[in-house]
């Protein structure tokens, strides 16, 4: 299970280095809107197509920030009584956490940054970049993106 809309690039080269055959679904919440912080109310926009009771359960993250739209979700998917429920995460952030959240399996912790790319975005912009960037606000210019692997700076307006 896939939780949209970051998940996805992640996911897609995820389910490609497996070797068993899975059932892809996904979900999609709401908890951030415009904002680089989130709202702290999580909501449903798109629920799930696919019947998890008695089924094992990998959910796909690509960050886990607060905690709370992964809390809310694995509650969502409890309530359906699925026979095991785990959680793999991309990236991880523990110190913005409010609720405890356990991630079985975890590519990289980061520092309070607000991240874009690959996948993730902020307002639907940058989703498309290749690489992990930190998004830092740059007044009048616009953002400015720092490249975490490649130590470059870029301004995007």
């Amino acid at each position: 299970m896939g939780i949209l809309k970051g998940c996805f690039v992640f996911m897609a080269d995820l389910v490609r280095l497996l070797e068993i055959p899975v059932e892809i679904d996904f979900v999609r919440l709401s908890g951030y809107g415009s904002a680089k912080v989130t709202s702290g109310k999580v909501q449903v926009v798109q629920g799930l197509h696919t019947q998890v009771k008695g089924r094992d359960v990998l959910v796909i993250e690509d960050i886990v920030d607060t905690g709370l739209a992964l809390g809310f979700f694995m509650d969502y998917l409890r309530k359906r009584k699925p026979a095991s429920l785990k959680v793999c995460a991309l990236f991880d952030k523990p110190s913005r956490r409010r609720i405890p959240i356990p991630i079985d399996y975890l590519g990289f912790t980061l520092p309070d940054e607000f991240v874009v790319g690959y996948g993730l975005d902020y307002d639907e912009k940058y989703r498309h970049l290749p690489d992990l960037c930190v998004l830092e606000d740059c007044g009048e210019c616009g953002y400015m993106l720092i490249m975490r692997n490649f130590n470059k700076r870029r301004h995007y307006e």
